[in-house]
């Protein structure tokens, strides 16, 4: 609305008129928000890939929390060095740490870590939604010859499109603009 149609004394800010579907859905749309003591490139994570940018309620728990934890582990990775990879460790008991090396979910309510131990044991945890804490760890790389492995990055292609299932994905790239 220009300033000429509006009416005096109205404001730009009164201009906008949502159904109440529009700003139930506009509530209930993730967002993310974090705040840090000493603010550092790569901290935080505020753009939401397309794939996250729907209401919650389309998604199932698990894939919910799979993908916000992907999120984690990929903003978490980009702040490491080359010498150290993603581990996350255990609350209570002695299970200690386990590398992470893959994740999953099962629906409705189930997300899943693959990895190792420090003896180089495989791992799996399955883990429930409403129980899901995890804390996510530096660790020094397993084989210190080798270049350190990120899953993170590998875990958010997940979150892209598939281009369609019989496309040449090289005439997918060369039809997407330039930007």
């Amino acid at each position: 609305m220009s300033d000429k149609t509006r009416k005096p004394g109205a404001s730009a800010i009164h201009d906008s008129i949502d159904t109440s579907a529009e700003a139930v859905e506009a509530a209930i749309l993730p967002q993310v928000h974090e705040v840090h003591c000493d603010p550092r490139p790569g901290q935080s994570s505020p753009t939401l890939p397309k794939a996250m940018q729907k209401p919650a309620e389309e998604k199932s728990p698990a894939r919910w929390a799979y993908e916000r934890m992907i999120l984690y582990i990929k903003n978490f990775e980009e702040q490491l060095d080359s010498a150290h990879e993603v581990a996350m460790g255990f609350a209570g008991g002695d299970a200690g740490v386990m590398r992470i090396e893959g994740m999953g979910y099962f629906d409705p309510d189930i997300v899943t870590f693959y990895g190792s131990d420090n003896s180089g044991a495989r791992t799996q945890l399955v883990q429930h939604v409403t129980q899901l804490n995890v804390m996510l760890r530096a660790l020094p790389k397993a084989q210190p010859e080798t270049p350190a492995m990120r899953i993170g990055f590998r875990l958010a292609k997940d979150l892209e499109p598939d281009p369609a299932p019989d496309a040449d994905p090289d005439i997918v790239a060369e039809a997407e603009p330039d930007t």
